[in-house]
């Protein structure tokens, strides 16, 4: 039997990396197309890559040449243009062709719990998660219209050791690390998903080439859930560090920090419990191997050993502050 032949456009990325591990490892015969990897993350060996900038469809059909796929997935597109694109190069030489959404998407505040695939996508405070449900609107329509073979997979978030999911990143860590507090939004007892990228390679990549997954829709996440007040215990546990919460509204954080609000107001606030049935039955490998307490280790060990990317973020910290000070100052 021949192996799969699939395309990652991007492939370096939190998802993306771990995908192409675990792709190689299950015997797809891989490609990546980027404009080059300055990711700390590596390309497994044996992949071929091909050099390309993405945004012009040109480039992207000159790197590609007559090639076709069984499956395509870009790792890249947040927009209804960039979906657009695709559709023009890849319409009629790929059997799947595979969008990565996002669990963002779903209705905030979510009317009811768990959240399933059927939850409905409205988001009025992201922008990114609005331009992903206008890229999914497209997708469905050219699959209506067209039968053109799309796959929409919408993670939550998912974290490796290069990143750190924590509201303020790497600064969070260092904070907790030297005893400054930290700040955690609402009162911390909101429930939250953090999914290894391991855990999802593994799942994700039991969709590709998948017959029953074409014209259909999944989120994959952990089933584990944790309150935000036990991720940064968790953090800091990791880190040696007795952390030292300060509790603020996210309202007041947005309103001191719009961007940073955009994320905490479209997603983080709420409280979110996946309901991951529909793709375990169609991946039965689904699950969850890496608990948090684990991966935050992992995260800790990683940066401690690059120092270079344990960057404390000047602006965040001046952000910090000040919502701590304001929130001491409050009656």
């Amino acid at each position: 039997m021949a192996a799969l032949r699939v395309l990652f456009i991007g492939g370096t990325g939190i998802i993306s990396s771990a995908c192409a591990r675990h792709a190689v490892a299950a015997g797809i015969d891989l490609t990546l197309v980027n404009r080059g990897n300055s990711s700390p993350r590596a390309v497994p060996e044996g992949v071929e890559t091909l050099r390309a900038d993405v945004r012009d469809p040109e480039s992207l059909r000159t790197a590609l040449g007559r090639r076709t796929f069984d499956a395509v997935v870009d790792f890249v597109a947040f927009t209804p243009e960039h979906v657009q694109a695709d559709i023009d190069v890849f319409e009629g030489r790929t059997g799947q062709y595979v969008f990565i959404g996002s669990a963002s998407a779903y209705q905030k505040p979510p009317a009811r719990l768990p959240i399933t695939e059927s939850t409905p996508l409205r988001n009025p405070y992201w922008p990114y998660s609005r331009d992903k449900i206008a890229c999914e609107d497209l997708l469905t329509r050219a699959y209506r219209e067209r039968g053109f073979p799309v796959t929409v997979v919408r993670p939550s978030q998912t974290y490796d050791s290069v990143s750190v999911p924590l509201n303020f990143g790497w600064t969070d860590v260092a904070r907790m690390r030297r005893g400054a507090p930290v700040v955690v939004h609402g009162d911390g007892t909101s429930l939250w998903t953090l999914t290894h990228h391991t855990d999802f390679a593994r799942t994700f990549t039991g969709l590709l080439g998948h017959p029953q997954a074409i014209g259909d829709t999944f989120h994959i996440t952990s089933d584990e859930l944790l309150t935000w007040n036990q991720i940064y215990e968790l953090m800091a546990a990791a880190a040696g560090a007795e952390p030292r919460l300060v509790h603020v509204p996210s309202e007041v954080i947005a309103a001191a920090d719009p961007k940073v609000g955009e994320g905490l107001l479209g997603d983080r606030t709420h409280s979110v419990v996946f309901d991951n049935s529909k793709v375990k039955a169609l991946v039965p490998e689904h699950g969850a191997t890496v608990p948090f307490a684990v991966g935050a280790r992992q995260i800790v060990e990683w940066h401690d050993a690059h120092p270079e990317h344990a960057v404390v973020d000047p602006a965040l910290e001046a952000l910090s502050d000040r919502l701590v000070a304001a929130a001491r100052n409050t009656p």
